[in-house]
């Protein structure tokens, strides 16, 4: 068995990761036969390429695109200008082609157009260095494999690479550079699904789902009430001022028309005001409705109120045209007493001029006073009784109008308050089914949220349980290379 591991390095450092975490995954690579030269664009990567396999045929230098998908070379050279330092990006390029290659070799090109190419040669060498401790023993080497002027410069180069790939000892330290890449994505995975970076991002944007989706429905509610209070006030407002000006137009009305009523047509302005009346009622009724229902619609919630059985009528008596026996006999003495007077004063005038007049004239005369009184005395009792009653039809009228306005003032507040039983009623249907659809909401982001505690638990158990191992295997491999443990 030692015979064996001693022959196989690879399978050497596999025993003794295994020796320390068994149920470690041997990293999954095509280690092949070649050396890798790259290096960033326009750093002159063909040039050496071409350079190296004339100058050292017995091995195979390919370019990254000569690599399949888990293939891994023995070596790297990475290639960049002398025109200027490394860059961080450059940096990250190196990760990536030696992630599990150990043998890494630094070059310069282009240093037959760049003087100071020592200069930035030694500032790469510090920049990798810091970037990462594994480079702190990378050579470097300054070439011109395609010189612009004189001559190619890759002897140092081609010495370097066949030192570095002669050493006994390169098998044995890539596989243990490719178990620590393996075993460092294996932490980082563990560390990657314990944080949850992703899995916080989410369970943030669920927990402000959750408060908006609970603070919409605490403010739509509040608008619901306030909005259905404020219309319900103002249709209210609205059409109790509506039937009190049709109450008031109603009467003016009538009282005009009772104001030059002639006497034929007294008797028919009972019924006529009734109409009337009744005509308000049914416009009032039919006004409040049609508001109601536009009330409804701009709250959403279409309410419709049941219909009215029977309109309510004006409830008043009828008017008290019938003369008074009193105020009757006042009447006529009072015009008696008037048409006396004109007669008197008629026949005074008449006795002054009687001598001059025959007998048969004066008798006349006197027989045309009494008769102008007469007729002044009827004119007069019939005039009053007119005016009294238009002024008790007026006053009528008036009675009606009053009732009128108690009735429609009636109507409109029952049914306003109909419409607002029934519209809290609707409203409060809507709220609860609102309610039950953010409760789903909500219990839907609840579970989804344990979900992610739950993965979140599980992860850092996981975390805590086999994250000792691989850091204990990860320090043994850095220390067969030679690194300080983290």
């Amino acid at each position: 068995m030692t015979d064996v591991a001693h022959d196989d390095p690879a399978g050497q450092v596999d025993a003794l990761v295994a020796a320390i975490g068994p149920r470690l995954d041997a990293p999954a690579i095509n280690r092949r036969d070649v050396v890798l030269v790259t290096g960033p664009w326009m750093a002159g990567v063909s040039g050496v390429v071409t350079a190296l396999r004339e100058r050292l045929p017995q091995h195979k230098f390919v370019e990254s695109t000569d690599l399949g998908p888990g293939d891994a070379p023995i070596a790297v050279v990475f290639v960049v200008s002398a025109a200027a330092p490394l860059t961080e990006s450059d940096c990250t390029l190196l990760d990536a082609a030696a992630e599990h290659t150990d043998l890494v070799i630094g070059v310069v090109s282009k240093i037959d157009v760049h003087l100071n190419w020592d200069d930035v040669l030694n500032a790469n060498r510090d920049k990798l260095a810091a970037h990462a401790p594994r480079y702190l023993a990378t050579p470097w080497v300054g070439v011109a494999a395609v010189p612009d002027v004189g001559e190619p410069r890759v002897d140092e180069l081609v010495d370097a690479v066949r030192a570095q790939l002669s050493g006994p000892d390169i098998a044995r330290r890539n596989r243990l550079r490719a178990w620590e890449s393996r075993l460092q994505t294996v932490a980082k995975r563990f560390d990657r699904d314990a944080d949850g970076a992703g899995r916080r991002a989410r369970v943030d944007a669920l927990r402000e789902q959750r408060s908006s989706a609970l603070r919409q429905r605490r403010q739509s509610k509040t608008e619901h009430t306030i909005m259905a209070r404020g219309q319900i006030q103002q249709a209210r407002v609205q059409l109790s001022h509506f039937a009190r000006n049709r109450s008031s137009s109603v009467r003016g009305e009538l009282q005009e028309e009772a104001a030059g009523l002639p006497r034929r047509k007294m008797p028919g302005f009972e019924a006529h005001a009734r109409d009337r009346a009744n005509d308000v009622v049914v416009e009032v009724s039919d006004g409040t409705a049609a508001h109601l229902a536009d009330m409804a619609q701009v709250m959403g919630v279409p309410v419709e109120l049941p219909a009215l059985q029977r309109l309510p009528t004006v409830e008043v008596g009828p008017p008290p045209l019938k003369s008074r026996r009193q105020e009757t006999w006042l009447m006529i003495l009072l015009g008696v007493g008037f048409g006396l007077g004109v007669a008197v004063t008629l026949n005074r005038l008449l006795a002054s001029v009687a001598p001059r007049l025959s007998p048969w004239l004066a008798i006349a005369g006197y027989a045309a006073c009494v008769l102008i009184g007469l007729l002044l005395t009827v004119l007069v009792v019939s005039i009053r009784g007119l005016l009294r009653d238009r002024a008790v039809l007026d006053r009528w009228a008036g009675e009606v109008t009053e009732s009128l306005r108690s009735v429609v003032e009636e109507l409109v507040a029952t049914r306003v308050l109909m419409a607002e039983t029934l519209l809290n009623t609707a409203l409060s249907a809507r709220d609860e089914a609102e309610n039950a659809q953010v409760a789903d909401q909500v219990s839907a982001i609840d579970t989804e949220l344990r979900e992610y505690a739950i993965a979140a638990a599980r992860a850092a158990s996981v975390r805590d349980r086999e994250m000792p191992t691989v850091q204990a295997a990860l320090d043994a491999v850095r220390a067969e290379l030679g690194e300080p443990a983290s």
